[in-house]
């Protein structure tokens, strides 16, 4: 990471409203390429908020976004954000139950496909080139989330901690230019955690994914990120290396203090 460079993602003085609730006031950041950026703060700070207004299911009320130095608009739809290069995982489970995991990963590259995804199925129609090129990258990132013992199974059917991994790999499956994880680890035993921050540090470091994302679990956040954002009440109090964040004292009072250090 090298914040002397153009920031890949920057949103200026975002604001929005639910019904009279100041969802976020003014807030502004930026995401750097080669990054992992952790967005943390107490429940209803404004965290998913914030990913919602940046892959497009939101559309604030003010502010500017831009991605790659360009300003693109506010409103604008999440398969059309997706097409930019933003990919996510939510903090509920988007899985298609009924779908097995290669399946499930396999949604993942519908916007790098030639065909019409959905009305052709899973990748029937699509040229045969085509059809192996989407296989192939899809059969990687079952073998990078090591999860080829599952690859056939209905994501429904599998514990919370593989459903989790397999949302995960679609968004991987993306190849993103930013990866929004929301949550990726809530829920999830230690051993759990543990393999999932494994696997998030890999896509940064040996696939040079950007990481934007949201976590409860402290000591993760403190090892894995090189730069934190926390939210309090829609509004930004702190902003700074995991070292700086954890010596702030507004910070400590309203996030880390009651978390119990």
């Amino acid at each position: 990471m090298n914040q002397e460079t153009e920031p890949l993602l920057r949103v200026e003085e975002i604001s929005i409203t639910f019904g009279g609730l100041k969802a976020l006031n003014g807030v502004s950041l930026e995401v750097y390429p080669g990054e992992v950026m952790a967005i943390i703060g107490p429940n209803g700070a404004g965290k998913t908020t914030m990913l919602n207004v940046i892959n497009g299911v939101y559309t604030p009320d003010e502010g500017r976004i831009f991605f790659e130095g360009r300003e693109r608009p506010l409103k604008m739809k999440p398969h059309h954000v997706a097409a930019m290069g933003i990919s996510r995982t939510f903090q509920n489970l988007a899985l298609f139950r009924g779908m097995t995991t290669l399946g499930n990963i396999l949604v993942g590259r519908s916007q790098k496909m030639h065909s019409n995804f959905f009305s052709q199925g899973i990748y029937w129609g699509l040229s045969e080139k085509e059809e192996v090129e989407h296989r192939e990258a899809v059969e990687w990132i079952i073998d990078f989330l090591e999860i080829e013992n599952i690859r056939k199974q209905p994501a429904g059917m599998l514990p919370y901690g593989l459903q989790k991994r397999v949302e995960l790999g679609r968004a991987l499956a993306a190849e993103p230019k930013l990866l929004l994880l929301d949550e990726p680890m809530a829920g999830m035993n230690l051993e759990e955690k543990e393999d999932i921050a494994r696997f998030v540090l890999d896509a940064n470091e040996e696939l040079n994914y950007t990481i934007a994302l949201i976590e409860h679990d402290m000591g993760v956040v403190m090892d894995i990120c090189d730069r934190i954002v926390v939210l309090d009440f829609g509004n930004k109090i702190a902003e700074g290396t995991p070292e700086e964040i954890k010596k702030n004292p507004k910070v400590i009072q309203a996030y880390l203090g009651t978390a119990g250090g």
